[in-house]
């Protein structure tokens, strides 16, 4: 696989977003209220969000609500100690847009296709639960369609004590870092993403893909340089895996900069490193990030997740 200051403001803005960042401004940096109900603290200078005191399985609409606002303007959003049945999970995602179907079927919880187990658990016939190793791999959920997933859910069910954190990369403060001149550069550019390619090339799970998942998921281009649909602003976008091309860059030149932006996009003072514990709810939007697993010992621990997807638009 191949390899801080606020967003700037759009011109444009409805009135409970803007509304919203006029808070974020006159708050203290450590801790801010955006409700009297809701307190969320910055995971990260500028990047990333922690709800406090927050039981979202009990949360009524309008305290939901109030969640997705604030996840739109923060990247990634972080809840702890929840216990989430999964119509619970169902539910809250549900406020945050449609819920996007997975593309391979075989480890959807039974009962709810809606969530994708990642486990490295079997069954009493020695067959996986999950998908063991998904994610392993900068890259952004669902980049090989021609509208990716606006946003991931992870639910944590159990966790090993040490390994498996999800790193996620701040792709606008990577293109804020940008002179202006790259940026005006990279704004030329397009990726090619294929999920055929990615599938026969992966690290793990390598697969050849039937003809119906072949014809379901076609080559699709997206922009370098995307836009951010709630607020305007621009995040540097590239991706590992699905990438088979640059457009406007052909060959290995265009390849030789793919790589490196990704590894200036995931240098550590764009990257949030989330350590799991049980009880996590980790939403991170895929219209401004990047993420990664990391490995962990399957010998000797147990790891299960439920993962969601909401649909998201074409980018631009």
């Amino acid at each position: 696989m191949r390899s801080s200051e606020r967003a700037p403001q759009c011109k444009t803005l409805s009135p409970d977003v803007d509304s919203l960042k006029r808070i974020r401004r006159s708050v203290l940096p450590e801790l801010m209220n955006v409700t009297a109900e809701l307190k969320v603290r910055e995971l990260k200078p500028g990047f990333g969000a922690e709800l406090l005191g927050i039981d979202l399985a009990s949360a009524d609409l309008a305290t939901i609500d109030e969640v997705v606002r604030t996840f739109e303007l923060h990247g990634v959003l972080l809840a702890r100690h929840q216990k989430m049945t999964p119509d619970d999970l169902m539910r809250v995602l549900g406020r945050f847009g449609e819920l996007e179907d997975h593309t391979l079927k075989q480890y959807t919880l039974p009962g709810y296709p809606k969530i994708y187990i990642l486990s490295n658990r079997t069954d009493a016939s020695g067959r996986p639960i999950g998908a063991h190793n998904d994610g392993i791999g900068w890259h952004t959920d669902y980049s090989y369609m021609e509208k990716p997933v606006k946003c991931t859910m992870l639910y944590a069910v159990e966790v090993p004590p040490e390994g498996s954190d999800t790193l996620v990369a701040d792709c606008c403060g990577a293109y804020r870092a940008l002179p202006e001149a790259r940026r005006r550069q990279l704004e030329k550019l397009s990726l090619h993403h294929s999920y055929k390619y990615f599938m026969e090339t992966r690290q793990y799970g390598r697969m050849k893909i039937s003809k119906e998942i072949e014809e379901a998921t076609p080559d699709v281009v997206h922009p370098l340089i995307r836009t951010h649909p709630v607020d305007g602003r621009k995040a540097l976008w590239p991706s590992t895996g699905t990438v088979t091309e640059v457009v406007g860059m052909p060959g290995e030149q265009g390849l030789k900069l793919l790589d490196e932006l990704v590894e200036f996009v995931t240098q550590d003072q764009f990257v949030l490193r989330h350590r799991w514990q049980v009880g996590d709810i980790f939403i991170f939007d895929n219209r401004c990030t990047l993420h990664t697993g990391t490995p962990y010992d399957d010998t000797k621990y147990f790891r299960l997740m439920h993962r969601m997807w909401c649909k998201g638009d074409r980018p631009f």
